[in-house]
């Protein structure tokens, strides 16, 4: 006679359940930890800007706070999970108040977001100040779907903008600081040196975003926006935007290049040699 499989009692069902569950959270702790660190040493550039190295900083915090306790909570989780499965001879502990553990809980994550909201307000106070008088200045223009550069000649200054004037880049003709101007489908940055980059949009709202930075700013159609930063690093940096702005959104990447002062000038003397 062939045995009879034996089946297992619900109680026996209860206990395996509750050791897979308690695995299974474990190792959903093991990949999301390893996923962060992956997307944050891996995956994510270094970061090429005096901000933006702060802003790093910050998030980096930010990211380790939440791993520990992303990673406490969830052993602790699966630690009952597997001590507490039923095993048909102990009851459940209930405790219905516990004052000190309550404040305690209550407190400290309290405390934690205070204490980053201030940094965070501190930050973005520090990243979005003024830009000093002695800035370099460019205006970088989007449209459907690709970038362009404005810079100021010899004088220094960026000629008027008038939205009613259908030249490149909207420039009044007649603002004599516009005459030595120069466009060009490159954009050029300084390093070690603050960079006022003003935004502006011939069509719909697009977004100048360069991961590398660890800075976004929206340009949005008929108002300039700006981003002023030091880059400390030389190099060339993926563009992109970040705003879906039309079927091509997808094509919309540019280059930024970042330069010593002097390569700057000499780009800017073939510039008008070629003019």
């Amino acid at each position: 006679m062939e045995a009879t499989p034996q089946v297992p009692s619900p109680l026996e069902e209860t206990q395996r359940s509750g050791l897979s569950l308690g695995l299974a959270v474990w190792l959903f702790s093991l990949l999301g930890v390893a996923g962060a660190l992956y997307a944050r040493w891996v995956w994510t550039p270094q970061s090429v800007t005096r901000e933006g190295t702060s802003i790093q900083s910050l998030f980096d915090i930010i990211l380790g706070i939440i791993l520990v306790a992303f990673i406490v909570v969830h052993l602790l989780l699966g630690y009952f999970v597997i001590r507490y499965r039923a095993r048909g001879r102990e009851a459940a502990l209930y405790l219905p108040h516990h004052t000190a553990l309550e404040v305690t809980y209550t407190a400290v994550p309290a405390a934690v977001l205070v204490a980053l909201s201030v940094a965070g307000m501190v930050l973005w106070s520090r990243v979005h100040a003024p830009p000093p008088p002695d800035a370099f200045v460019v205006e970088v223009r989007g449209e459907q779907f690709g970038w362009s550069a404005r810079y100021p000649g010899p004088d220094g200054k960026l000629g008027r903008v008038d939205n009613r004037v259908p030249a490149p880049f909207n420039v009044d003709p007649r603002d004599p600081a516009s005459r030595d101007d120069v466009i060009s489908p490159q954009i050029y940055l300084v390093v070690n040196r603050p960079n006022r980059v003003l935004l502006r949009t011939r069509d719909v709202q697009h977004s100048f975003w360069v991961p590398a930075f660890r800075l976004k700013k929206d340009l949005l159609p008929g108002a300039t926006t700006e981003l002023v930063f030091t880059p400390t690093r030389t190099g060339e940096f993926d563009l992109a935007c970040a705003e879906l702005c039309g079927v091509g959104h997808y094509t919309m990447a540019g280059k930024v290049r970042v330069v010593t002062q002097e390569e700057f000038d000499r780009w800017m003397r073939q510039q008008a040699r070629r003019e």
